[in-house]
């Protein structure tokens, strides 16, 4: 318990920040909704910018890193993007929403991403000799990259349906 009291207070309250406007999103995903792509844009630009600090904090500009960390990126895109192409989602040209079912999936993939990405930043913190270590390196880099990547993958479909409602709503 008193590692856990550390852990927490030694935590940068933006990170608490986070967590509060993830697990808000996560719970607000759980009804059918109509929103915009900027909206849905704010979680993966969170998971990203963080990422990119981590990335440059503890690896600097290593090109291996970054390479990694874009792998983790590419795999886990995919895998966000398979999670999101059978919910019936449609894009309103007019108003400019897309219009989609409650998503189930995305308040554990929140807390999983959240609850990952902070364990792997708690051991660096603890341990900056880890980052050293290549078989953690890649670890943190691929898991952390595929987290993100998540979440780019399925805003890269929400795309790709606004994309072709517009494509369909031109007249010919």
């Amino acid at each position: 318990m008193h590692t856990i009291q550390q852990f927490a207070s030694h935590t940068p309250i933006w990170v608490w920040a986070i967590l509060a406007f993830l697990l808000w999103r996560g719970i607000d995903a759980l009804k059918p909704s109509k929103t915009s792509l900027a909206r849905l844009a704010v979680v993966p630009a969170i998971f990203t910018v963080w990422g990119l600090w981590s990335l440059h904090h503890r690896y600097g500009a290593s090109i291996e890193a970054w390479g990694v960390w874009l792998l983790g990126i590419a795999i886990g895109a995919g895998i966000g993007w398979l999670l999101v192409r059978r919910q019936s989602i449609s894009f309103d040209a007019i108003d400019g929403h897309l219009h989609r079912t409650a998503d189930y999936s995305l308040l554990p993939l929140l807390i999983l991403t959240f609850i990952v990405k902070y364990a792997f930043e708690a051991a660096l913190a603890t341990a900056p000799a880890l980052a050293d270590d290549t078989v953690f390196r890649i670890a943190h880099l691929v898991v952390s990259g595929g987290f993100t990547g998540v979440f780019i993958g399925k805003f890269l479909h929400y795309l790709r349906v606004a994309s072709l409602s517009r494509q369909q709503a031109i007249p010919t």
